[in-house]
């Protein structure tokens, strides 16, 4: 078997060791994924012991994201984009990072929920390595209009300005802002702040939300129910983080195996287990 897992601090709640199981099931692959908390000071030594074990990759989830990036030997474009991992594969001494996050949003969004982005005004909550992740994939959607709003505004320009070019490539206006100074209203909004997590409650106000809109909370389960509860109040459409797990779940599992497993299935299935 090659041993695969997710690396972050919480973990125990990740249903990644599930759905690479049913992939592993499903592709006839050999794969055993785990999961592992690792000490917040201590994200490098865990990789570095992961290796020695002979590990063949991981996925990282918070808050170790940005620390992945700086850890690999070698990014790709969309790592380099983003400036955050939530993959590693290991080759021999290189540790190659990418990032699946994006990918996994937007083919969420598209099929699973069926909203097209293209031309759309799109909200994202939060600048850390969630919404770094997404931005990118997001862009070459080309919406509209794309507003980066954070409790920081620092890091949220920092972003904006990352991704300019791209922006600009593809005629959308960018921007960034503070959480209490959005204004206008937008058909996507997207949750990527700890607030769920935290439960720190819903971190705009309701008057962003055209009338059914779709309210993403990149959270899945009962973290995600005060988000999903909020915008359904408001007369928006709510939805969980769930399918954006399985599909940059998929995207992972085809950099690592070269097999694009049945994600729409596996997607079904763990609606279905967590609903028991």
């Amino acid at each position: 078997m090659d041993h695969y897992c997710v690396m972050g601090n919480p973990v125990e709640h990740s249903k990644s060791p599930w759905i690479h199981a049913r992939f592993a099931a499903l592709t006839g692959e050999p794969v055993a994924y785990g999961k592992r908390l690792i000490p917040l000071d201590g994200f490098a030594a865990g990789v570095r012991s992961f290796i020695a074990e002979g590990g063949k990759g991981c996925n990282i989830t918070v808050p170790f994201k940005f620390q992945a990036a700086s850890l690999v030997t070698r990014r790709s474009a969309r790592a380099a984009l983003a400036d955050a991992c939530n993959i590693l594969s290991f080759q021999g001494d290189t540790i190659v990072g990418d990032n699946t996050d994006g990918i996994g949003f937007v083919v969420d969004i598209e099929r699973n929920a069926g909203v097209p982005l293209a031309g759309c005004d799109l909200l994202l909550l939060g600048a850390g390595g969630a919404a770094s992740g997404v931005l990118g994939p997001i862009l070459e959607r080309k919406p509209r209009r794309v507003v980066v709003a954070n409790r920081t505004i620092a890091n949220a320009r920092a972003l904006a300005v990352r991704h300019a070019t791209l922006a600009q490539a593809g005629g959308v206006a960018l921007e960034a802002v503070a959480l209490d100074e959005v204004t206008g209203t937008f058909d996507v909004i997207a949750n990527a702040t700890a607030s769920s997590m935290s439960g720190g409650g819903v971190p705009v106000d309701a008057r962003v939300l055209k009338p059914g809109a779709l309210a993403c909370d990149m959270m899945y389960g009962p973290a995600a129910a005060t988000f999903l509860e909020w915008a359904r109040a408001h007369g928006a459409i709510g939805h969980d983080g769930l399918g954006m797990l399985v599909e940059q779940a998929a995207e992972a599992f085809l950099i690592w195996r070269g097999v694009r497993p049945p994600s729409a299935q596996v997607l079904a299935e763990l609606r279905a287990e967590m609903a028991k």
